[in-house]
């Protein structure tokens, strides 16, 4: 598998958005690694976000169970 291939793929499974991808992948194609590891980077970013609106999501669902085993107790 060709190395832009195999960027893409790793792009795809990482979640990164298609447009993104492709760009990071065109930057690749064309020897712009600092733009492209600076796209990579911004993607990374918007993961690390993602995740920590998903742990504030857990929290407060944890913060819920709690409040709900707290009123069942006799």
């Amino acid at each position: 598998m060709p190395e832009t291939e195999q960027l893409m793929q790793g792009l795809k499974d990482s979640g990164c958005p298609e447009e993104a991808a492709a760009k990071i992948c065109a930057l690749c194609s064309t020897g712009n690694y600092e733009e492209m590891l600076h796209q990579m980077k911004k993607q990374r970013c918007a993961l690390v976000e993602k995740m920590h609106e998903s742990q504030k999501q857990v929290d407060r669902m944890d913060y819920l169970i709690h409040l709900q085993e707290k009123r069942m107790k006799p």
